[in-house]
């Protein structure tokens, strides 16, 4: 038998695991689950010990050659579904469809599945059929349909298997069961489980309980199938052997007495909601496990030493985030939390889950690791810490000093030394401009000598983000290499940054898809600021960090005049104009950018300001093009800054030096007739249109908007753009009644 256990992203690999145990082989991981081979008894095992799949179907037919509706149909009545089926029994299709050119409606496979399926069983039984029973058939049957090849499932497992059936009333905090089982399972404490006992386990914001119950099955060898509340869909196939499902619970039974027999299991959950731990009380009792977990109402950030249950522990906790509570109160409770952490849980191991991965800067320790896991289709990342004693942070603390005065105590060869100076000699005259005027992050350093060629900028005084250009053919890699190095040492001498905090990246031409490319995947943002705002920033993920240093005075300016203004901010990026006009009073704001990643990061720069994304604040995720002739709404405020070049699947073929004049113009239809469009751009050999100019009022103040920080004068193109005045030249003349009498006269 082929069977396919379905999963969230990024847990295929413990879905596999779970495959093997249960007895599994010839295991294969796809993005969407695992197919494993098995017999009955193999189907059993895993429905009844699965804690991270979501559903497990049995393959009973593959055909890798249907090319339309009517083959599908085809091929569905071929297969002999009155093995599985009598008209006596109801029956429900659901469908996956993937790359489909013959299918413009995923019902419609479902329904010539249907009709297929049907048309058997009618042949076969005197022309009877089951019903349709969408709510709780006796069968469902699964139709996965990618390109040209078709696999027909059978439900094994019914009702999703991360359903446990021991929630009733729930709190905001709706964490799914096969994630917590998820996050556990990457937990350091998972490992802590022997036969005779498990680590301490802490979940202090335990919500609904679904963690610590999650993890209270787990140690006490709870397998899930044992407290599901509702059969299981092999339980009503033809197939289906009830022996041999006895047989597997008595064993999954035996392993559960064992496990609480002999397991000391210590499990803690605290919550400052005195309704959360009711409710959580109340579903350890239906899961069977309230005998293995200690509740207690404590307010995380205000718990003492003599709270703390031991040692040495493990915490795994899912915090509230954005959807269960606003503005500031978030970054509180974070900072709270990383607080009570570094002070009273010294020497445990933390896994901190949330949504919004930003709120994770205010905990003042770095993770070791970060996983990225869904909780339905909301991605989260499960960053992981160790809270070092004292003694650990001491020892830590003088590897990495004696490792820095290694470091520091080399001398400098000639090219690092004349780098040095020439960052001391930028730091003593920057610095003193960009805090008299409030900034905390601005360049330090752009290409100043060609040797090091490098963008060097210097972030609210703890980062630094050194951006190398792509040394010529015609310099040899060691060189290069060695040039960089000379320039990080440079750096981290003259800024008294220590290197783990220097970012390098490496600038080249970007063009089409590259320019979107994602480097890493730390999901880890820290926050700036600017303007009186936060701005969120990501060192290690992108090319660029979520913000244009360049553009610090453009965006001072619309946060100057945008009062009482209804503000369009096209190509939007993270939206970083677009706060700076909210804080400076705009009626309303929309903006508007190809790529969801950019729009999820612009929304999460609102939250964090305490700026509504739903009401007053739009953003569209189009073809910039396509939004400027699909809309004809009217804005006093426009800013417009294109990429140079661009050829993505994101959006339509686009250069700025060919393509300006026709987006010009199609801003201009959306401005209100007194209304101001700012154009920006980053082409350095960028040459603006004479049509442009003739037919509007065009003002470069490209030199008024490159901070005294940004030596390179082409580093950017601004202009102010306004329709033109139109003056009535006609001489005004007055016509005497004589004279007029007299002209009609002559006519």
């Amino acid at each position: 038998m082929i069977f396919f256990a379905s999963s969230q992203l990024n847990q295929a690999d413990l879905v596999a695991q779970e495959a093997e145990k249960a007895g599994a082989v010839e295991i294969r991981q796809t993005k969407a689950g695992v197919e494993f081979k098995g017999d009955l008894e193999t189907g059993y095992r895993f429905c009844m010990y699965s804690r991270v799949s979501t559903r497990l179907l049995q393959a009973i037919f593959y055909d890798d050659d249907v090319r339309d509706a009517d083959e599908l149909y085809e091929s569905t009545k071929e297969i002999p579904w009155e093995e599985f089926i009598t008209p006596e029994k109801t029956l429900k299709v659901t469908k996956t469809v993937q790359a489909c050119s013959y299918l413009n409606s995923t019902h419609f496979a479902a329904l010539r599945v249907k009709d297929g399926i049907i048309d058997r069983i009618k042949e076969k039984f005197d022309d009877r059929r089951p019903d349709i029973d969408t709510e709780n058939p006796d069968v469902t049957v699964h139709i996965h349909i990618h390109q040209t090849k078709a696999i027909w499932y059978l439900d094994f497992s019914g009702e999703g298997l991360h359903m446990r059936g021991y929630r009733g009333l729930q709190t905001d905090a709706l964490l799914k069961e096969n994630l917590a089982s998820a996050l556990l399972m990457r937990s350091e404490w998972s490992r802590s489980i022997t036969d005779d006992s498990t680590g301490v386990l802490l979940d202090p914001y335990t919500g609904s309980g679904t963690i610590a119950i999650e993890a209270a099955l787990m140690a006490s060898d709870t397998a899930p199938g044992l407290i599901r509340k509702n059969g299981y869909a092999f339980m009503r196939l033809p197939s289906f052997d009830e022996d041999l499902w006895e047989k597997v619970k008595a064993e999954a039974e035996q392993k559960r007495r064992t496990a609480i027999d002999n397991r000391d299991i210590s499990i803690y959950a605290w919550d400052i909601s005195p309704l959360a731990i009711k409710i959580s009380q109340e579903a350890a009792k239906n899961a069977g496990v309230d005998g293995l977990i200690s509740f207690a109402v404590k307010d995380f950030s205000k718990v003492a030493k003599e709270d703390v249950p031991s040692a040495r522990g493990y915490i795994v906790t899912d915090p509230p985030y954005g959807v269960r509570m606003k503005g500031d109160n978030l970054d509180k409770l974070y900072k709270g939390l990383g607080d009570s952490l570094s002070e009273n849980f010294k020497g445990w191991k933390a896994v901190i889950l949330s949504a919004e991965s930003e709120l994770l800067s205010n905990i003042p320790m770095k993770p070791e690791r970060v996983n990225t896991l869904y909780n339905g289709e909301l991605e989260c990342q499960a960053a992981h810490y160790t809270v070092f004693t004292d003694e650990e942070k001491e020892e830590l603390r003088q590897k990495n000093l004696r490792k820095k005065e290694e470091r520091l105590a080399r001398p400098l060869s000639d090219g690092a030394t004349m780098a040095y100076n020439r960052l001391k000699k930028n730091l003593d005259e920057i610095k003193p401009k960009m805090e008299a005027e409030g900034v905390t992050s601005y360049r330090i350093y752009d290409a100043d000598m060609k040797e090091y060629a490098a963008a060097i900028d210097f972030y609210e005084g703890r980062w630094i983000v050194l951006s190398e250009y792509a040394p010529p053919a015609t310099i040899p890699a060691e060189d290069a290499a060695r040039r960089l190095d000379e320039l990080v040492l440079a750096t981290e001498r003259a800024t008294g940054i220590d290197v783990e905090n220097i970012f390098i990246k490496q600038r080249k031409e970007q063009k089409g898809k590259n320019q979107y490319t994602r480097l890493a995947s730390s999901n880890h943002f820290n926050i700036m600021h600017e303007n009186g705002l936060k701005i969120l920033v990501n060192f290690q993920d992108y090319l660029d960090t979520g913000i244009f240093l360049d553009h610090r005075p453009i965006r001072k300016y619309i946060q100057e005049n945008s009062e009482n203004k209804r503000f369009l901010n096209l190509f939007c990026y993270t939206a970083t104009a677009t706060l700076n006009a909210i804080k400076g009073g705009a009626l309303s704001t929309v903006s508007v950018d190809a790529s969801s990643t950019y729009l999820d990061w612009a929304m999460e720069n609102l939250k964090i300001n305490g700026y509504p994304t739903n009401i007053m604040n739009y953003f569209y995720k189009s073809d910039v093009m396509d939004y400027l002739y699909g809309t004809y709404d009217k804005f006093d405020l426009i800013f417009c800054d294109p990429p140079t070049f661009s050829n993505s699947k994101m959006r339509a073929m686009f250069d700025v030096q060919k393509d300006h004049r026709k987006l010009i113009k199609a801003c201009m239809m959306h401005l209100n007739p007194n209304g101001t469009l700012i154009f920006s751009n980053n082409f350095r050999r960028f040459r603006m249109s004479e049509e442009i100019m003739d037919e509007f009022f065009v003002k470069d103040i490209t030199e008024e908007t490159i901070g005294d920080d940004f030596s390179d004068a082409r580093i950017h193109h601004c202009f102010i753009i306004k329709r033109k005045v139109k003056v009535n030249l006609r001489p005004k003349v007055r016509i005497r009644k004589d004279d007029s009498e007299a002209e009609n006269g002559q006519r």
